[in-house]
């Protein structure tokens, strides 16, 4: 009942923050928006894993990241710190996956070394004094998405490491469009229904991961 109460909610703010009809009044815009990332963390925190570290770190990533999503606009300078916890988010997304496997895994790590080396190529004149966090950002959300990938042992990966993976890639995509938007070239494409979208697919794939118990043995 609970449970179908939340989703109900989380499905209402993400329609309208998508949606932008309360674009005109930025408080109540704003407000939707961390709703249904704030309301996958309430499931993580009651989910299979909730008492282990792989669910604790989840659940600490999807609440940094919904401060994120606050942050990043909620005043004119506010992106950096919206930035930060972002970063901060991915950070706990990675140790998670680590806690799962160690391997080093390093032919994994070209792709994705690929992706991030070529979005900063394009994005780098329009950074100004972003570059080093910038760089950085783009380090860490590579390495979560390599990691991420370091799980999927074929053919006997848990369905966790896939949707974790799969959460990585959109996540990763959102942030890559993004950054090409702000400081590459305006995008053609409207930036809320499919930015937006990737990103809530994302972390609702990352969400999944925490409570879908692990494969044992």
């Amino acid at each position: 009942m609970i449970r179908g109460a939340v989703l109900v909610v989380a499905a209402g703010a993400a329609a309208l923050y998508a949606s932008r009809i309360f674009a005109s009044t930025p408080w109540l815009h704003l407000a939707l928006k961390p709703v249904p990332v704030l309301a996958m963390a309430l499931f993580v925190g009651q989910g299979p894993r909730a008492r282990e570290r792989y669910g604790r770190l989840v659940l600490l990533g999807l609440l940094a990241c919904a401060a994120g999503d606050v942050l990043l606009d909620l005043w004119t300078g506010s992106f950096v710190l919206g930035m930060a916890a972002f970063l901060a988010g991915h950070a706990l997304y990675l140790a998670a996956y680590l806690t799962e496997d160690r391997r080093p895994a390093w032919a994994l790590a070209l792709p994705f070394a690929l992706w991030g080396g070529i979005l900063f190529l394009f994005v780098h004149p329009g950074l100004s004094n972003l570059r080093v966090p910038v760089a950085i950002y783009t380090a860490t959300i590579c390495a979560m998405m390599w990691r991420a990938a370091a799980r999927l042992r074929w053919p006997t990966a848990p369905a966790g490491a896939w949707l974790a993976f799969g959460g990585a890639v959109l996540f990763a995509a959102s942030d890559s469009l993004i950054a090409l938007h702000r400081f590459h070239t305006p995008l053609a494409l409207t930036r809320y229904p499919v930015i937006i979208g990737l990103y809530w697919l994302g972390q609702l794939g990352i969400c999944g991961s925490a409570l879908t118990p692990p494969r044992r043995g």
